[in-house]
């Protein structure tokens, strides 16, 4: 079996321009894959950033939330009711919204705003420059070190700027595990000041953080909010929520997963029209095989092992190309969004197989024909 395998390489390696088109075929196809459906990831992460670096186990929301990115504002008593539920160790509200800031150039720039509570500072980002407790100074601002920091002129601690209307000072540099998905700046402050700095309806608390005293009392706290009317979810289950959001309620699960199939299409249309090209003009190789001993199953393996290499080979090369055009654009293209996971690379593996064993169907059927005196009666 390995002489037979060593042949069928020889074979197909020795036969370099189809050998070329069936790894640049496999290789476009798994590309696309990757790329796309890190993106994809990526968008996901990003969508929901806040959710990811404050952390909190359970959030409290309104229940006719559709879109995460548009809070509804909760009445104080609903935190009452929270810290009055068994099993939870502590309950604190967050603040977000949207701010103008005032650049020095007379421009205006939007910046996201969260308020922490004042007596916990519940989750705050992690401080690479200052010190938390100075955000109890007056007008004490926060600002996260991504992406969007220049679009604030990349302010230093001492910088003051003009928030609606109203004097803010940077007093602590902060580092989030992932950054705003729309290109606008993160600002964090006490939930007091954010409440009196920004205009707000009656009611001022987009979510409610809650921490259990213990995994087992999670599932009780849920059932409790939810007879008060509002709804708990776990964070996990928050993620969840936002990617189906993204997934099945905007354009952008849809697009990416036709463009992704689009790209498989033609990689496998390309993969296996040259490998059956290549396997029509070497019908006479098998043919003189089968005439010497050669049996259909050896042919078959043959074929097997022929498209599997290409493949396998065709997707380390895809996945390649892929993670280096991610590194590239993540160091140099601000708001870049591409993930790769496991799930990605195990979706490509399985669509590679596919192209395999397409590739291998139509070329071992042509095989399986051939008769060795249909070789030698010339």
């Amino acid at each position: 079996m390995k002489g037979i395998l060593r042949v069928a390489l020889k074979l197909l390696v020795n036969d370099r321009g189809k050998f070329a088109g069936l790894i640049v075929g496999i290789t476009f196809a798994m590309f696309l894959v990757v790329q796309l459906t890190s993106i994809f990831s990526g968008i996901l992460a990003k969508a929901s950033s806040t959710v990811i670096n404050v952390g909190a186990k359970i959030w409290v929301m309104d229940p006719s939330l559709k879109n995460p990115l548009n809070t509804i504002p909760m009445p104080s008593y609903v935190l009452d009711l929270v810290k009055s539920i068994s099993g939870v160790q502590y309950a604190v509200p967050l603040y977000q919204g949207i701010g103008l800031v005032k650049l020095s150039d007379g421009t205006w720039q939007p910046a996201t705003v969260l308020g922490l509570d004042d007596s916990t500072l519940v989750g705050r980002p992690r401080l690479i420059e200052g010190k938390i407790n100075d955000i109890f100074d007056a007008n004490a601002f926060l600002i996260v070190k991504d992406e969007d920091y220049a679009k604030l002129e990349s302010p230093t601690i001492g910088t003051t700027f003009e928030i609606n209307d109203h004097r803010g000072k940077i007093v602590g540099i902060a580092k989030v595990p992932v950054s705003n998905m729309f290109g606008i700046p993160t600002l964090y402050t006490t939930y007091s000041r954010a409440v009196s700095y920004l205009p707000n309806s009656r009611f001022t608390i987009a979510y409610i953080l809650v921490q259990p005293k213990s995994e087992a009392d999670i599932p009780r706290i849920l059932k409790a909010v939810a007879k008060t009317g509002y709804l708990a979810l776990t964070r996990e289950t928050f993620r969840e929520k936002i990617a189906n959001y993204y997934t099945y309620q905007t354009g952008v699960g849809t697009n990416i997963l036709m463009m992704t199939f689009i790209g498989f299409l033609v990689g496998m249309s390309v993969s296996g029209q040259t490998f059956y090209t290549f396997v029509l003009e070497n019908l006479e190789k098998f043919g003189a095989l089968k005439a010497i001993g050669a049996r259909n199953s050896e042919l078959t393996y043959m074929i097997l092992y022929q498209a599997t290499f290409a493949s396998i080979t065709g997707y380390g090369l895809g996945v390649g190309m892929s993670a280096l055009l991610i590194a590239l654009g993540k160091r140099y293209v601000p708001n870049y969004t591409a993930d790769i996971g496991f799930w990605n690379l195990g979706i490509a593996f399985v669509l590679v197989i596919v192209i395999a064993a397409t590739s291998s169907l139509l070329a071992v059927r042509k095989v399986m024909k051939v008769q060795p005196f249909d070789i030698f009666r010339g």
